[in-house]
């Protein structure tokens, strides 16, 4: 149980002194709590003595007083430090996974774990932050209290201390057994917990798709059994939580009366005079009082520790090497992307194989093959969302593995067919480009990209705030916004992804002219889902299972009679079918 106390020290890093001294605040703060039993305890024995004056009570009144101000100050002065702490440290943790998450490779985003994320974020820190951060120094306080009174007793009659740390011994078994218990159940719990926030995610997101289809009872049903396993996960914490809370209460009254008795027992063999009985009698039922407010807190400190499990989980990811310092040279004798002899798996399935290829400045590299082939794969390399297996890809000579991140990513700009914008305003996505840029800059690439005049018909115009995923525009907008982006970072290296295939014809002519402007001066590499945007490329290569099976230009692939001819031949004779209809 101690252990789980350091392991959330641990987490508090630079916070621990705080931690600490709330604890050493709330230790304060018991003892006034039970200065009434102290002043209770004087009064008696003066009765007894018959010494009680009019001082002695005034004495004790005022006594009783300052220590109820006195606990109310340290109460404030405990919750400023340990809760405020826990803000802090969870507002460091947010910051710190953020940066963490950035440095992932690509593949982690596309393992089903999203879902585990926003869990971690939304369910795991938040329960530590509110929960446990504000009981903290008060769990430290009750063990230090459980110490202390053991020490005491022995100090009043080695009887009684010998007795009262045989009990404080066997309500420390049954918390142990508790949180073992516990912790399984927590586990269980935190894990209905994750797969529920995927379940509610994966039918929000693909809400479209269920109700075209008329998925929704299907889709429903499964939504509905998450909530379920979740709530029967959560009841099963609680039945399993119940037995050892009762134990440990039992322990605490039966351990209360038992020092009772003895202590009723030392008064009659006169071992103990009265006013030390009555005295005893007065904090009997707080000797363990500690130790059962202490194992009262056991669910938040076990799910506290699955919480952790799963935090902690997320940062254990390993992260793309990012140490290289090598600097891009402006040399132009040598090609500007070079893939050596590079093999990629995705887990033990290879997907590249092999390739090699370059790619000189200002040259235009399409690449085109059967869909699952490894195009895509390709072009994910470079900007490194993953980390190849062998082999090596060269920026200007420089493997990218030994540039910074940030510099190989000042040289690349990506235009995809699946666009996502911020909830923010358009002028705010527009400038994600390049945060430097002056107004004048946002507003000429948005002419670049065809969109400014759209823009200025929204609501608000640039300072419109659009829906989260750029929900209230619509697909052709989307890809303007993203390619004035684009522009306005002005990057030597433009990667495309068939922009135009999923849009209609009226903003396919646009984005045509918005990427023009985008290209121009660029080397360009380019994943071709419409084989006629690439006929003037400077080369074509044929992804085909992950291999390059066919390389060269327009005419000499064609001539070759391959697969490319093929591809060609079929794309002809399909648009030669539509034009008859």
């Amino acid at each position: 149980m101690i252990g789980l106390i350091f392991r959330v020290l641990r987490v508090a890093d630079g916070y621990q002194g705080r931690i600490r001294g709330a604890a050493a605040l709330s230790f304060l703060k018991s003892f006034c709590a039970k200065a009434p039993f102290v002043a209770a305890f004087f009064m008696i024995a003066a009765f007894l003595d018959g010494t009680v004056t009019e001082m002695t009570c005034l004495l004790s009144g005022l006594a009783l007083v300052a220590c109820i101000v006195v606990q109310s100050i340290l109460q404030n002065a405990a919750d400023r430090l340990q809760s405020a702490a826990g803000f802090e440290i969870f507002a460091d943790k947010r910051k710190q996974l953020g940066s963490h998450l950035r440095k992932l490779p690509m593949g982690y985003f596309t393992e089903g774990n999203i879902g585990k994320i926003s869990s971690v974020l939304a369910t795991d820190m938040l329960f530590i932050e509110e929960n446990l951060m504000m009981v903290l120094g008060d769990l430290m306080s009750y063990l230090f209290s459980a110490v202390i009174f053991v020490v005491m007793m022995f100090c009043f009659n080695p009887w009684m201390g010998l007795v009262s740390l045989v009990i404080t011994l066997i309500m420390y078994g049954i918390g142990e057994a508790m949180k073992a218990s516990q912790l399984k159940h927590s586990d269980e719990r935190q894990a209905a917990s994750q797969k529920l926030t995927e379940s509610v995610l994966d039918f929000t997101e693909g809400i479209g798709i269920i109700k075209t289809y008329n998925l929704l009872g299907e889709k429903s049903k499964t939504l509905t059994d998450s909530f379920i396993d979740s709530c029967n996960r959560n009841l099963e914490f609680e039945e399993g939580h119940a037995p050892w809370a009762r134990a440990v209460n039992l322990t605490y009254s039966l351990g209360s009366v038992v020092m009772l008795i003895l202590a009723w027992m030392l008064y009659r063999n006169g071992t103990m005079d009265a006013a030390m009985f009555i005295g005893f009698l007065l904090f009997t039922f707080e000797l363990f009082g500690p130790l059962k407010a202490f194992y009262g807190q056991i669910t938040r400190l076990t799910v506290m520790s699955a919480c952790l499990d799963r935090i902690e989980e997320v940062f254990e990811e390993k992260e793309l090497c990012d140490n290289g310092d090598d600097a891009l040279p402006d040399s132009t004798d040598i090609p500007e992307i070079q893939f050596q002899n590079v093999t990629f798996a995705y887990d033990k399935r290879n997907v590249l194989k092999d390739i090699s290829f370059a790619v000189p400045k200002n040259t235009m590299t399409a690449l085109v093959g059967p869909s699952g082939g490894g195009k895509s794969t390709i072009a994910s390399l470079l900007p490194r969302f993953w980390d190849v297996k062998d082999g090596s890809i060269l920026l200007r000579g420089k493997d990218i593995r030994t540039v910074p991140l940030a510099t190989l990513m000042d040289n690349i700009s990506m235009v995809f067919q699946r666009v996502y914008l911020f909830q923010d305003t358009v002028y705010n996505n527009i400038a994600m480009g390049r945060m430097d840029a002056t107004e004048e800059e946002v507003y000429e690439a948005a002419k670049k990209a065809r969109c400014y005049d759209f823009i200025m018909e929204l609501p608000e115009g640039f300072h419109t705030v659009i829906g989260e995923g750029g929900a209230s525009l619509s697909g052709g907008e989307q890809q303007r916004i993203s390619i004035a982006r684009c522009i306005l970072k002005d990057a030597p290296i433009v990667i495309l992804d068939e922009a135009t295939a999923s849009v209609d014809a009226d903003n396919e002519s646009q984005i045509q002219a918005a990427i023009s402007e985008l290209v121009q001066g660029k080397t360009l590499l380019v994943i071709a889902h419409r084989l006629h945007t690439i006929a003037k490329a400077d080369q074509i290569l044929v992804i085909n299972d992950g291999c390059i099976a066919e390389q060269g230009n327009h005419e000499s692939l064609l001539a070759a009679e391959g697969l490319y001819h093929s591809m060609v031949c079929k794309r002809d004779s399909v648009k030669g079918f539509q034009n008859r209809l």
